[in-house]
């Protein structure tokens, strides 16, 4: 078995059982050109824990993340202007991966119950009764196509990328063998995704409708985990650096940062902005 399928089946376990300590971190992510930088780095779980899957809300004012309290794992809502964290949810069983909905009216998220069921939910930011939104399909990761479509990272073995037509209600797989990292790439029609078909990691693009994919770049050694800036360019990180790549512009990943000087290490997943000026990542506690 190779250390990419060990990671793997590690990532597909991550939900179910124990979870790592890790903390979230902002930056101000600052960019001329080709060129990054980041800086003023908050610690915005402040949690002993697991602390996890940031996302930004559509309009930039808020990170949703997985945070662990009173021993599970439920949502928190960071907010920028003021500095401060709430809870959203407080249920017997845990939530994680929380996105906005493109209505902006809810979040999704995954809910693993007491009883091992894991589903994808729909979430009012009034704390109101959640609803299931995909039933029978044990998604582990997911992102928001379009208002009516979403992708998910699904746990068989090995994991597909799955499309769920919630109007139509009807699912279909369009890859295998597949990462965690499922995104909408900026200014597309595209999502992207970690293949590992094969002994590298490799970046694909794929259309959602015809299944349709194009190859962008192998993954940076040792990591799962990608976002994209609103220009159209790849940031990935590990251990303690971050590199970019920008399809069809640069030929490899380039190093354009380090969390050495802020004594930060353990880079995994990591979400920029929708403007572009933030960075949020997980490191190690």
């Amino acid at each position: 078995m190779n250390l990419w399928f060990r990671l793997l089946i590690i990532s597909i376990s991550s939900i179910t059982y124990a979870q790592e300590a890790t903390e979230i971190y902002l930056f101000d992510l600052i960019q001329n050109d080709s060129i990054f930088n980041i800086e003023n780095p908050i610690n915005i779980s402040e949690n002993v824990g697991y602390d996890n899957q940031p996302s930004f809300l559509l309009d930039g004012s808020g990170i949703l993340f997985s945070s662990t309290r009173d021993g599970q794992t439920d949502i928190a809502l960071y907010n920028l202007e003021n500095k401060t964290k709430a809870w959203l949810t407080e249920t017997p069983g845990s939530e994680y991966s929380p996105i906005q909905t493109p209505n902006k009216k809810y979040f999704s998220a995954i809910c693993l119950e007491e009883d091992g069921t894991q589903l994808l939910w729909k979430y009012p930011f009034n704390r109101k009764k959640p609803s299931i939104l995909i039933e029978n399909l044990k998604v582990g990761y997911h992102v928001w196509f379009t208002s009516k479509i979403i992708v998910s990272f699904v746990l068989n073995e090995p994991p597909t990328l799955e499309v769920s037509n919630l109007k139509f209600k009807i699912k279909y797989p369009i890859d295998k063998n597949i990462g965690r990292s499922i995104l909408k790439i900026p200014n597309t029609e595209k999502i992207s995704f970690i293949s590992h078909e094969h002994e590298d990691p490799e970046i694909y693009a794929i259309d959602p409708y015809t299944s349709e994919k194009e190859y962008l770049a192998d993954a940076v050694e040792g990591s799962q985990d990608l976002t994209w800036t609103p220009d159209g360019t790849m940031i990935m990180g590990s251990g303690s650096k971050l590199y970019k790549l920008k399809p069809g512009k640069d030929k490899d990943w380039v190093e354009i940062a380090s969390l050495e000087a802020h004594n930060l290490k353990g880079i995994t997943r990591l979400v920029v902005s929708p403007l572009g000026n933030k960075i949020a990542i997980v490191v190690e506690e």
